[in-house]
């Protein structure tokens, strides 16, 4: 069943998209209003409970909602929600107010926890797929968003492979979050630096460690990375993982089927020791945060970078100093032909949009769908990108977007990452081992051990 779901999918995302999610980071976090109506909030709330039914969403109903985000309102998701927030407001209802709030990608998870145990969820976040979300519907926090939207009438909005893809990451049959993209993950290279050192594109993992050395042995440093940003790093040990013991070993260990601790999953973390231990990072990885990685990466002080498909965001910027084809992409080498192949790729679709259920009203639901009728027209209009919504217009794609959409249509099976099927103990852990694991300061057993050891406490 998971196949077909995923066969669907693939049909329906043909085109690279941009996200932000997974490894997007946001410096400071700032709170902006914008009113539109000086309606104040309980002035809105009593008319959205004497405004009637939310079957239509069609009622100018006075309302005002807060948005919680870990992009700007002038940067990529953010941008999209704002700006068709402000058309609702022009063209549908004039009565709606807004007021955003700017969290960091670090600190979403805390500050999603904070609101919870005061029960001040804001009426729309940006939150996580995978674990995080399944606690947040496991404790009722979240709209039935699939009923809502049925209600609505606008269900048929989504497509159906990002609906399959987000019913399989919560695993309910029901859709409790709106998507934001779909990505694939692997390896851009810089293209100069690769003919430079005389490297071809590595098929196998041997291959790609070879490559490393002989693009160390040409002055050239073979890779760069996040790693302040933990993930980036993480995403390393995922992918040698689901090349060497298969696309769902992590899913088993989360469900305790085997142990983190197993020797596959040292070996990975093994891996990712080995190559910071042989200085393939540079120096100093745990102190480069993404977005200086991959600016390593353009400009040519690095020749491999591990990131998703949100990365064309700053590949087809004007700043981009390695140009409109400076740059190429290849999946995860392969490990063991018989445990993972060339056609398979760590998949994702990185963060997602929520809403509260106790929020929920009449004054939402007017929102909702005007977002959701018109977000798949908006992405492909400004960004030439699929974000899980269905669209009628056509969007021009770059040479890089292009690039992503001949990688999807090679896919016959999928991996998330690292942490997707992790619970929030076993994650932070994850996440905050990591930096000790690349500096050399614990060995890959004693990594794996703490994984193992928090998720072992959290069953209790």
């Amino acid at each position: 069943m998971k196949k077909r779901l995923l066969s669907i999918f693939l049909i329906v995302a043909m085109v690279a998209v941009m996200i932000t999610g997974c490894g997007k980071k946001t410096e400071t976090s700032t709170n902006e209003t914008n009113t539109n109506t000086g309606t104040d909030t309980a002035a809105a709330d009593t008319s959205a409970e004497t405004a009637g039914t939310t079957d239509s969403g069609d009622k100018q109903v006075a309302k005002k909602i807060k948005i919680l985000s870990i992009w700007a309102e002038d940067k990529d998701n953010g941008k999209l929600i704002t700006d068709l927030t402000k058309k609702y407001i022009a063209e549908v209802n004039p009565n709606f107010e807004y007021e955003f709030e700017l969290v960091s990608a670090d600190n979403l998870k805390q500050k999603i926890s904070t609101l919870v145990a005061s029960d001040d969820l804001p009426d729309v976040f940006v939150y996580e797929s995978g674990k995080p979300i399944v606690e947040l519907i496991e404790a009722g926090k979240l709209l039935d968003v699939g009923k809502a939207l049925e209600d609505l009438g606008v269900a048929d909005m989504l497509d159906e492979g990002a609906v399959s893809l987000l019913k399989t990451l919560s695993g309910t049959d029901e859709l409790y979050d709106l998507p934001l993209g779909m990505n694939v993950e692997g390896f851009w290279y810089n293209k100069a630096l690769f003919e430079q050192a005389g490297v071809e594109v590595p098929a196998t993992w041997e291959d790609f460690e070879a490559a490393c050395a002989k693009l160390q042995a040409a002055g050239i440093q073979p890779l760069t990375a996040g790693g302040a940003d933990k993930w980036p790093l993480t995403r390393l040990i995922n992918a040698y993982v689901m090349r060497s013991m298969g696309v769902d070993a992590m899913q088993k260990a989360a469900n305790g089927e085997a142990k983190y601790t197993d020797p596959g999953y040292v070996a990975a973390a093994q891996k990712l020791q080995d190559l910071a231990a042989k200085g393939y990072f540079g120096e100093g990885v745990t102190t480069v945060d993404q977005n200086t990685a991959g600016n390593m990466l353009l400009s040519g002080e690095a020749a491999m970078f591990y990131n998703g498909s949100w990365f064309t965001e700053a590949l087809t910027a004007d700043t981009n100093p390695a140009g409109a084809d400076g740059i190429g992409f290849f999946n995860i080498p392969v490990v063991d032909e018989t445990k993972g192949t060339i056609t398979e790729y760590s998949m994702n679709c990185g963060n997602i949009l929520a809403l509260d259920k106790a929020k929920y009203d009449e004054g939402t639901a007017g929102w909702l769908k005007y977002m959701v009728e018109n977000l798949g027209n908006e992405a492909m209009t400004q960004f030439g990108a699929v974000k899980g919504y269905k669209y009628d217009v056509t969007g021009e794609l770059s040479t890089y977007s292009q690039i992503v959409a001949d990688e999807l249509g090679k896919v016959t099976k999928a991996s998330t990452w690292f942490e997707a099927a992790m619970n929030s103990e076993t994650s932070t852990v994850a996440q905050d081992n990591v930096q000790t694991l690349v500096n050399g300061d614990s060995s890959a057993q004693d990594y794996m051990q703490s994984i193992q050891d928090a998720y072992d406490g959290s069953q209790y």
